[in-house]
């Protein structure tokens, strides 16, 4: 944020020589001087105000901010390790602030950029279409978000479970999210009934 108040700053007192004299851009230096007042300072904040904002919209607090997904921040509180995102949020397996976007981009080359492209969608749904009555997955979720994290780690290759399945999971062919497995996600239906961690956060 500093970066982009000091460059909207700069790009504003560039300007002002501009406004105030136009006849400065009568020489080739002003020309050049009002190009980099004009153009490429602004272009500059421009971009660094994108950037701001790209990563604001990683952020729990931003993806909770649209009413519908709200009872989803309030899964992440559900006091039982069998509820799969409140066991990550809960136990820092993933960046508490950035929990949503961690669990939810693609890790590809283009996922984040791809995650973004969605976004855009979900707030156009929110303030100029129709919200759907039910939050579904563009595609089933794949295991290569869940072995981006746990490849390697102990605690899942000494699972007795992960161990029986390995070749099915690093495949796709038998997903992390079945019953049985990690099955209960958001268990956004019975929020509200179920304790919540930390206490104080049940309302």
């Amino acid at each position: 944020m500093t970066l982009l108040i000091l460059l909207l700053v700069v790009a504003l007192l560039l300007l002002a020589p501009v406004v105030l004299h136009p006849s400065l851009t009568l020489r080739r230096a002003g020309r050049v001087f009002a190009f980099l007042a004009i153009v490429v300072v602004p272009a500059a904040a421009g971009f660094a105000g994108l950037e701001e904002h790209v990563e604001r919209t990683k952020t729990v607090a931003f993806c909770t901010s649209c009413h519908v997904m709200q009872r989803y921040g309030k899964s992440l509180h559900i006091d039982d390790v069998e509820h799969l995102a409140a066991q990550h949020w809960q136990y820092n397996r993933v960046p508490q602030e950035t929990a949503c976007f961690a669990c939810h981009t693609n890790y590809t080359l283009y996922g984040d950029y791809k995650a973004k492209l969605r976004g855009l969608r979900h707030v156009w749904v929110q303030y100029a279409g129709t919200i759907p009555s039910k939050i579904e997955l563009y595609s089933p979720y794949n295991n290569r978000e869940c072995l981006h994290c746990h490849a390697g780690a102990r605690s899942f290759l000494e699972s007795v479970t992960h161990k029986g399945e390995m070749a099915a999971i690093q495949a796709n062919t038998k997903s992390c999210l079945t019953k049985g497995c990690h099955g209960t996600v958001h268990d956004v239906a019975q929020v509200d009934a179920l304790a919540l961690w930390p206490k104080e956060e049940k309302r």
